[in-house]
């Protein structure tokens, strides 16, 4: 995890130069975390701290926030050269540090964020945030009676505890098979299918269709991606609790 002198990290986001943001520590104008820190050689970590100047968060120059359908057959990691990689996709893109947020499996499609943006990566995966994902999901088998109401309530899928409280809308059952979608606040390891196979069906197509509330964009193909609007940075942030001033 890298760490910078906060004055120069001030001076890289736009905040003035390094006498002029030396001022604004000496007066209190800035925060870390929350907390206001008044020396310039403090440092911080670029990855996970939230840096505020007057109640505004601060972003670092060179900063990007991608919508990506990922599709089946590539893991989400950084590139190694021997397995194709979501980020092998983006091996022209201009920014460095590009990262998943979280991650998806293999075999699974949709929205996957890459960004270059720490703090927000960090807000987004925080266990306390309980950041909305919602899926589309195809299985084979049928789910147990009353789902939706038990999927509400917590499903024990072999964990500690129960999952959280998930919504759960059966577009389709024959019988044989079954079409969903499921939203989520949490993101255990193979979480949608350990709920489908607890409720009596065995997932065969996991799509991830939205992500803190945001939907995939219908226009990108798999393999696609596009930036973020402002609007839809802003509402990322609001969803992982990163208050703007």
């Amino acid at each position: 995890m890298s760490q910078m002198r906060l004055d120069k990290w001030l001076a890289d986001a736009g905040a003035g130069t390094r006498s002029q943001v030396k001022e604004y520590l000496k007066k209190g104008r800035i925060r870390v975390n929350g907390e206001t820190v008044k020396k310039p050689e403090t440092k911080i970590s670029e990855e996970t701290d939230e840096v505020s100047f007057d109640g505004k968060i601060l972003s670092r120059p060179g900063l990007a926030w991608y919508m990506f359908h990922k599709p089946a057959g590539c893991i989400t990691a950084a590139r190694n050269g021997r397995t194709e990689t979501v980020m092998d996709f983006f091996a022209e893109a201009p920014e460095k540090d590009l990262a998943p947020v979280g991650r998806l499996d293999k075999d699974t499609e949709g929205f996957l964020l890459i960004t270059n943006d720490g703090p927000l990566n960090h807000f987004l995966l925080a266990p306390g945030r309980h950041v909305e994902k919602t899926y589309y999901v195809r299985a084979a088998g049928t789910l147990f009676p009353e789902a939706e109401k038990r999927f509400l309530e917590g499903l024990d899928i072999g964990d500690e505890k129960p999952t959280l409280p998930a919504e759960l809308k059966i577009l389709k059952q024959d019988g044989t098979d079954t079409e969903l979608l499921l939203t989520l606040k949490e993101g255990r390891f193979h979480q949608v299918k350990r709920m489908v196979q607890a409720a009596g069906a065995e997932v065969t197509y996991l799509k991830r269709i939205s992500f803190g509330g945001l939907p995939l964009d219908e226009d990108l193909e798999k393999g696609e991606y596009r930036s973020l609007t402002e609007e839809e940075v802003k509402f990322l942030k609001a969803q992982a609790g990163m208050k703007e001033g």
